[in-house]
């Protein structure tokens, strides 16, 4: 007679099977959470990523990017004020006067309300014609000889209007004042046709512009700009005098200058013209008043005008 065989210990084929199917279900679950499994589902989020879901992009889940506050940007610094404060300047002064700043950091202009009329340049566009001869002489794979190195400080230092002439032929006279008006991006000023270079008319706001050109190597170039820039801080005799003069002695010999006067005898006007070139800024004065009153007037003039507009403990 058969008996009951589950009772024995012996495992019926049904159960075998079942117990296989169940196991085969743990080892396929294993594989879908193994990183890199062919079996891993698609939709499933990888460790470190966003879940794509909607649940996840509606309880912005801390793996949700989407959902993170963006971090605040570093506030800028401030800079540092420049020595000078924008003002109307109401001066017991004979003539016209005009002054301009321009900040080398941001570009940002101040000055007077006529700051964009002109004079004529007299010895400061001097800056610009050896600035102009140097960069074209290194544009050409030149160098400067010693004799014209000696000249070229001659003009900076003590104004010499002899070599002046020879390096403003060498750079094509006019031509080189028309490449002053473009590569610095003057708006006010203008050649004076064959007139020479004394006659170039420049406003307080183009010279604050001319000495930034100076003062970032577009006009001497990258190989000269250093040596321009020190044989300005080095002038000398009747042609140092003006904004520099306004600034403690300590700080002078670090300020660049280039100034020009002339006393014009068919306007009856003399002019007088300040360039300088500090650390953080350039600056522009003119002034022009009757012949008769002589050069030092106006060389006082273009330093009232400067510590006028210092700041306190500048």
């Amino acid at each position: 007679m058969a008996g009951d065989r589950r009772g024995n210990g012996e495992a019926s084929p049904l159960r075998l099977i079942a117990i296989a199917v169940i196991l085969i279900g743990l080892v396929l679950v294993s594989l879908r959470l193994l990183p890199g499994s062919p079996f891993e589902s698609a939709a499933a989020a990888k460790w470190g990523e966003a879940d794509s879901s909607a649940d996840n992009r509606s309880t912005g889940s801390p793996t949700d990017r989407s959902a993170r506050q963006p971090s605040a940007p570093s506030p800028s610094p401030s800079l540092e004020p420049l020595p000078f404060v924008a003002k109307n300047l109401d001066l017991d002064i004979e003539g016209w006067y005009s002054w301009s700043v321009l900040d080398r950091r941001t570009g940002k202009i101040i000055g007077s309300r006529n700051m964009g009329e002109t004079s004529t340049t007299a010895s400061m566009i001097k800056a610009w014609i050896v600035a102009d001869y140097l960069r074209r002489a290194a544009d050409a794979g030149e160098t400067p000889s010693d004799a014209k190195l000696a000249d070229a400080t001659r003009i900076i230092r003590d104004s010499d209007n002899t070599r002046a002439e020879q390096f403003y032929n060498l750079v094509g006279r006019d031509a080189s004042i028309k490449r002053l008006i473009s590569m610095c991006e003057l708006t006010d000023s203008s050649v004076a046709p064959d007139k020479g270079w004394s006659r170039t008319a420049l406003s307080p706001r183009d010279t604050a512009r001319m000495g930034n050109c100076i003062a970032t190597g577009t006009a001497a170039g990258p190989e000269w700009t250093k040596w321009l820039l020190n044989e300005m801080k080095l002038v000398r005799g009747a042609g140092d005098f003006g904004i520099r003069k306004a600034f403690p002695a300590a700080e002078r010999k670090q300020i660049a200058i280039k100034n020009g006067w002339i006393d014009r005898t068919r306007e009856q006007e003399m002019h007088i013209n300040c360039l300088a070139i500090g650390d953080t800024w350039t600056m522009g004065v003119m002034v022009k008043y009757p012949i008769g009153m002589g050069y030092d007037y106006g060389m006082q003039n273009c330093e009232k005008i400067t510590e006028a507009l210092l700041r306190p403990g500048a």
